[in-house]
């Protein structure tokens, strides 16, 4: 059930796209006896729409939600025992892969991604492991599960496949903006990784003078926008049906409890 409605209502969660449902009521009022009422809604949709896109709203939202976990460095630990790339939007994901491949001969790559259409198809899975060979990367040490549609399944089958124990280290690959929820969804099926964001679109130097330069692309402004807003509401969402470990998974400090509630 959560799967369709997300399919299906999530569209309406993306800004601009209720703010484009809104222009489109009030344009439809403008040919009725509310036709004033369909001028002031028009009004307003153009005034949040320009003030929002110049604005550095879209890069602020942004960056806080990739800041959240920062980027992963290997601080002279044990070579990590494998790799999970999650699949969805960016190619990112699978570009980075190659070359830590090579950096770790040794761990496994597993690549978690089923169909996340209502009416089905080919998995992501069937064309990620090809991609993956052709990088180089023997097929023995590719481990693809095809099942998941959703970042909570991506987690649950993954952990359900690869039975992980605490002493391993799994390095997870995904979008920036995507692994806060990506990270929480993993915690709360038992799973420990640690996160190797990529993809990234804000500034990670974080704020500074340069966001008071009004934007001149609006469309950029709110696509960043939209991809901000879907993550913070997919939080939302996902924390609210329990399917991640925390409102807004970051870091894990040395005494927090750990997914099974319990302190290491």
């Amino acid at each position: 059930m959560f799967f369709i409605l997300a399919s299906t209502l999530g569209i309406l969660t993306i800004p601009s796209h209720a703010l484009g449902l809104l222009a489109l009521l009030g344009a439809l009022l403008l040919m009725t006896r509310f036709r004033i009422a369909g001028r002031r809604i028009l009004i307003f949709c153009l005034v949040v729409f320009v003030a929002c896109g110049v604005a550095p709203v879209g890069g602020l939202l942004l960056y806080i939600v990739e800041s959240r976990l920062p980027e992963w460095t290997d601080k002279g630990s044990p070579p990590p025992d494998g790799i999970i790339v999650l699949g969805g939007a960016g190619a990112e994901r699978l570009a980075a892969v190659p070359a830590l491949a090579r950096r770790f001969p040794n761990a496994r790559v597993v690549f978690t991604g089923g169909n996340a259409s209502l009416f089905g198809g080919p998995s992501e899975a069937s064309y990620a492991v090809p991609l993956l060979e052709s990088f180089g990367i023997p097929r023995e040490r590719i481990v693809a599960e095809d099942r998941s549609r959703n970042t909570r399944e991506n987690a649950a089958f993954a952990a359900e496949l690869l039975k992980p124990t605490p002493a391993q280290r799994w390095i997870l690959v995904t979008s920036a903006v995507h692994m806060p929820r990506s990270v929480g969804a993993f915690r709360k099926a038992g799973f420990s990784v640690e996160a190797y964001p990529v993809d990234w679109k804000s500034d990670r130097r974080g704020p500074s003078w340069r966001w008071l330069v009004p934007s001149l692309s609006l469309p950029g402004s709110w696509m960043n926008i939209d991809a901000a807003a879907k993550e913070m509401i997919g939080l939302a969402a996902y924390w609210l049906a329990g399917y991640t470990s925390d409102l807004f998974p970051g870091p894990v400090n040395p005494g927090a409890a750990g997914p099974d509630g319990k302190r290491p």
